[in-house]
Parts: structure tokens; C-alpha cells; sequence
């Protein structure tokens, strides 16, 4: 493909990010199309925001210029900005992702933060169970760089990820392949001061309402449980959890919005105490819980 074959009306800035509008907004809305042309002078052109405050004027060259052709017809098929530029940033920290994992989402970092800022002891060792992207075992391992940190995950192709993703933030995360729904579950460790998850709990019913660029993107097995057992997985972390939570340890786990209460009690079938957290919107969100005593 040629300069003449493309969409755009010129190979300036200005130009580029007006067609963005034009052809994205009413898809995306001005504001979220806004983002991702910063998102994409950032990634392509190495420039900061302020950086495309000020070139607007400024030309590129046709392989760039390509690559934000390219970046607009992705967008247009509803494919995720992160999979376009293949990274988000997550809790400080950059992380590769691909259709093999999860994007992190913010409620997910919320979780993490959550964990970091608490007054409490610095933990000396943390369970990352259906880690993905291995995102939340990276974040915690920098906030906690004494703590042993192990990262569980069935899928391989995602442990791939996170074994790149964890050597270019410059940690070591012992990760394990296993099923944690199969009863014979065992791991090395005996007991571990932080246990945490953010596992799959969208009832296949909520399909219907749920955007493409997720449907169409996102690793079904990392989102979808049968609408007949959808604590499948809480059921599993609360058995991992007698068995391997320290005696002051703490469990934090993200939650289907609609499940709040029904999880807390699941996770209480496992001699847990519960405490429901809600999200920056007002969701609940997540659960922490700790021992009974």
C-alpha cells in the first residue's frame, strides 16, 4: 500500500487525528477516541501529551503513517487499543498483552492498590491464583520485593506472556501451570500471607450485554462460567485458601457485581470472614477475607 491509497488527507498530524474523529467517534464518543490517539502518538511516535499538544503541524512518514492507517481500521472492527499498541499500563507497570490474556482492567488495579496501601505487615510470600497476564503478581512482587510471589494459571499461552512480561519489569515470579478447579491441587508453599484472584465470573448469560471489543477479543476461558455454577472458581479459592492462607494472611478476590453476597457466603463455607469492598463506581467489586479466629 501506497501513500496514495490511504484514507488520509495528508500525512500531518492534525489531519491524521480528524479523520480519527470522524470515523471513530460515533463508535467511541470524542472523549475515548481522544485517548486513543494520545495512546497511539505515545506508542508509534514515542510522543507525550503534551508532545501532540504542540506538533499538531508536524508530518510523518509513510511507515507511520501506515501503521496509523492500519490502527484505524482495527478500531473500526473493535479491536482493543491495547492489543493495537500490544501493552497497557497496570499499577506503574507495562504490560504485554495479546488474545491469549485478560486486558487488565482498572477495578483489577483498584484491588491491587488496595493491597499496597493497607497498614499491615509486609507480606512475606503471595499466591497470584489465574494470573493471565501475570499483571497483579508483578504489580505486588515491585510493591513487595522481599515477598515470594507465585503465579498460577492453566493456560500456557498465557504463562507465556507472563513469564515475558514479569522478565521485562525485572521480576522473578515463580509460576506454575495447574487447574485450580481439580481437587488435587497441591503447590510447594505451606502457607502464604497474601492469596489473591481475579478468576473468570461472567455468567454466560451476560454475553448479550457485554461489548465486542471484549466478546470478540478477550480469552473466553478467562471470563465465562456456566450460568448453572458460577462460584465454580470461589468454591476452589476458599479450598486453597483452608489450606494455605497463613493464620493473619488476607484473601482479596474480584467479584461479579450481580454475586456479591452469594460469593462472600461460599467463601465463608471455607471458614473465612468476608468483607465486601465496592469499586470507584460504586460496584461491589471485590472481597477480602481473612481466618475466622
Amino acid at each position: 500500500m501506497n501513500t496514495r491509497d490511504l484514507r488520509f488527507r495528508s500525512n500531518r498530524i492534525c489531519n491524521i487525528l480528524q479523520l480519527f474523529h470522524e470515523e471513530l467517534a460515533p463508535l467511541y464518543g470524542h472523549g475515548e477516541v481522544s485517548t486513543f490517539c494520545e495512546m497511539l502518538c505515545e506508542a508509534f511516535l514515542g510522543w507525550d501529551r503534551v508532545r501532540l499538544m504542540t506538533s499538531k503541524e508536524q508530518t510523518i512518514d509513510q511507515s507511520d503513517l501506515l501503521r496509523f492507517h492500519w490502527a484505524l481500521e482495527d478500531l473500526k472492527r473493535y479491536r482493543p487499543i491495547q492489543h493495537i499498541i500490544g501493552y497497557t499500563d497496570f499499577c506503574g507497570c507495562r504490560i504485554h498483552v495479546n488474545p491469549d490474556v485478560l486486558i487488565p482492567r482498572p477495578e483489577t488495579a483498584e484491588m491491587v492498590e488496595w493491597l499496597c496501601r493497607r497498614d499491615a505487615c509486609v507480606p512475606s510470600s503471595i499466591l497470584d491464583l489465574c494470573t493471565g497476564s501475570g499483571c497483579i503478581a508483578i504489580a505486588l512482587k515491585k510493591a513487595f520485593p522481599e515477598a515470594e510471589v507465585t503465579a498460577v494459571d492453566l493456560s500456557s499461552a498465557a504463562l507465556a506472556v507472563a513469564h515475558k512480561n514479569a522478565d521485562e519489569n525485572g521480576v522473578e515470579i515463580n509460576f506454575l501451570q495447574a487447574d485450580i478447579l481439580s481437587p488435587e491441587f497441591s503447590i510447594f508453599n505451606s502457607q502464604f500471607s497474601i492469596l489473591i484472584s481475579n478468576p473468570p465470573y461472567v455468567m454466560e448469560r451476560e454475553r448479550a450485554a457485554m461489548s465486542r471489543n471484549v466478546l470478540d477479543y478477550d480469552p473466553g476461558m478467562a471470563l465465562f462460567v456456566p450460568d448453572d455454577d458460577a462460584l465454580r472458581f470461589y468454591r476452589a479459592i476458599g479450598r486453597i485458601a483452608a489450606r494455605y492462607l497463613s493464620d493473619d494472611g488476607l484473601l482479596a478476590v474480584e467479584i461479579n457485581e450481580q454475586l456479591g453476597e452469594e460469593t462472600c457466603q461460599t467463601l465463608q463455607a471455607s471458614g473465612l470472614e468476608t468483607e465486601l469492598l465496592r469499586d470507584f463506581r460504586g460496584k461491589a467489586r471485590n472481597i477480602i477475607a481473612r481466618r475466622k479466629h
